[in-house]
């Protein structure tokens, strides 16, 4: 080893002892007759100190050759600091240079590398190898570190194995688009990149490995968002011999183990809420329950009246903004653009004030005080509070209200990201009616096995069929989703054909799978975690590219290698790919 300890670790215990660091010039203070030098590496910053005399002229000289970012060997003293720093770990010593070695010097980097950078984000991504120096980031990535052994040693408490399914597979059409993979010696066929390993994990229970695990690596060819990545890494689960609550009560461990050894929270059970009350009173299946604000619908108190929006709506539903009541008309102004905004897609806002002058709305004039005053009691309103109202097609305005919600409670700071409430969600629709293609869709996957009493509806209700799935939310991010599957063929080919699939499709596709059923399928369930979410919710961010060493841009680029790229001819020529020339 080129030294003898980190830039992290030395401390007042180690005064006068001689060693030897290695590591990145954070900065330079030059007074002359002293020389100081922060040295910086992935563990911490140690300040160099170095005296302009008739012994140390070497030294002084390299030290004065040194800029940002050099990469520098120091040997010397441990001295305690008289002028100590309380900042940083290191900060009540530091080393009395006797040699100092130059291992490679460095441009100037384009931005600083420090906590606060002077950076911006495509700068930054051009030049990730340098974006990683800074702490912070550091952080990120060791946080990511703690989170993924934490989850292996509960796993393997758990009696999990943690074994690898393939990255080339099969390409199947339902969910998002494959990343597909041209075969050279399969011409004109094509491999697909995993958008989740779910049917090896299947045919692991089935070949008797009754408690999988992975930490793997998954793809998904989608529109980006800060919570999206075109690869992006799951907690990857199966069990087999289990029911829902075998489930539930097992991944709630993991997640409760991650909390109390990564943050030292501790949790009792956790909440559970049905699809149909998730949208009912959040209109989200992932509801941000660190706040309440739930809605209330007045569709029975509010038609009739002559209010056009009113009487021609589906729903009439509302948040009751406590405390809210002193809002300015410019306050207002901007709710009302905000729900007006292309995405939402509201076409206006009402609001019901609870004042000290009394009960004032923007719809008195069709509404008495004592109609709004009989509103105020279904929100369980008092002086001083908002109502705020929505009106339209359910599904829409719910979703409409659901935006509304999240940003009273981003304005009202409620939304601490130093407080965690998760629950689960259950009894989700097995099956989405899609207008454009005129068909069923899955709502999770095609594998999810419906509600054992809700089995008879699949021929003549499906749309009212419950899935046997599940998905855990924490502060209004779903963290993880499963299910438990299908293990009975008969089963799995009635599914395919709600979906849509001839059975020469299903054949085509899943037969290896349908295959597998009949010989021995158990019943089985999993779960899968998006960790990259996980390890942002952990870290107080809202996007997930930092817990990611390297992450793509908006537009799914990788601006520092300048990937995706073009290949040659001749690579195009040996896989068989055509490429026109207009």
């Amino acid at each position: 080893m080129l030294r003898t300890h980190t830039c992290g670790e030395l401390r007042l215990q180690d005064v006068n002892k001689t060693v030897t660091l290695c590591g990145w010039v954070q900065r330079i203070r030059d007074k002359g007759s002293l020389i100081w030098i922060d040295l910086r590496d992935r563990y911490g910053l140690t300040q160099l100190m170095i005296e302009e005399n008739s012994s140390a002229e070497q030294i002084v000289l390299t030290a004065r050759q040194l800029g940002r970012e050099f990469v520098v060997k120091a040997v010397g003293t441990v001295i305690e600091r008289v002028s100590k720093n309380n900042k940083i770990d290191t900060g009540d010593i530091e080393i009395k240079v006797s040699e100092l070695e130059i291992l490679n010097p460095a441009k100037t980097p384009p931005f600083v590398i420090e906590d606060e950078t002077d950076g911006g984000d495509d700068l930054r991504m051009r030049y990730r190898y340098l974006d990683l120096r800074r702490p912070i980031v550091r952080q990120s990535l060791e946080l990511r570190h703690r989170m993924a052994k934490a989850t292996r040693d509960y796993m393997d408490s758990q009696g999990f194995l943690e074994v690898e399914t393939p990255v080339l597979i099969k390409s199947t059409p339902e969910g998002a688009r494959d990343f597909v993979v041209p075969s050279r010696l399969h011409a004109g066929e094509f491999y697909a990149l995993p958008q989740s390993p779910q049917t090896f994990k299947q045919l692991l229970m089935v070949s008797g490995f009754d408690r999988y695990f992975q930490i793997v690596k998954c793809f998904r060819d989608e529109d980006l968002r800060a919570d999206r990545q075109p690869e992006f890494t799951q907690i990857d689960c199966e069990m087999s011999f289990v029911n829902q609550e075998d489930i539930l009560n097992t991944f709630e461990g993991l997640v409760k183990h991650l909390f109390k050894t990564i943050k030292g929270i501790e949790f009792g059970q956790f909440p559970r809420m049905t699809y149909a009350d998730a949208m009912k009173y959040y209109g989200s299946d992932k509801p941000d329950t660190r706040f309440d604000m739930q809605f209330v619908e007045i569709t029975d108190l509010a038609k009739g009246k002559g209010f056009k929006v009113f009487d021609e709506a589906e729903i009439v539903v509302g948040i009751n903004a406590k405390g809210c009541a002193e809002y300015t008309r410019k306050q207002l102004d901007e709710l009302t653009e905000f729900v007006k905004k292309p995405q939402i897609g509201a076409k206006g806002l009402i609001y019901v004030r609870l004042s000290d002058e009394g009960i004032k709305s923007s719809v008195d004039k069709f509404y008495s005080a004592e109609q709004l005053s009989e509103w105020a009691g279904y929100f369980k309103a008092e002086k001083g509070d908002l109502l705020l109202i929505l009106a339209g097609e359910t599904d829409k305005t719910r979703k409409q209200l659901n935006e509304l919600r999240l940003e009273m409670g981003t304005r009202l700071g409620l939304r601490d990201k130093n407080v965690f409430k998760p629950l689960w969600v259950l009894d989700f629709p097995l099956l989405e009616w899609d207008e454009e293609s005129g068909r069923y869709h899955a709502m999770h996957h095609p594998f999810t096995s419906p509600k054992p009493e809700d089995i008879g509806k699949l021929h003549s209700r499906p749309g009212e069929v419950r899935a046997n799935a599940y998905d855990m939310v924490i502060n209004g991010v779903e963290v993880g989703g499963g299910s438990i599957r299908i293990h009975d063929r008969t089963l799995q080919s009635t599914m395919f054909r709600l979906l849509g699939f001839s059975d020469e499709q299903a054949k085509a596709q899943f037969g290896f799978l349908m295959d597998a059923f009949e010989f021995g399928a158990p019943p089985h369930g999993g779960i899968a975690f998006g960790f990259d979410r996980l390890c942002s919710l952990f870290g107080g961010a809202d996007s997930i590219r930092d817990f990611i060493a390297f992450p793509k841009n908006n537009a799914g680029r990788d601006v520092m290698i300048d990937s995706p790229s073009t290949i040659s001819e001749e690579q195009l020529k040996e896989l068989h790919i055509k490429v026109d020339a207009n």
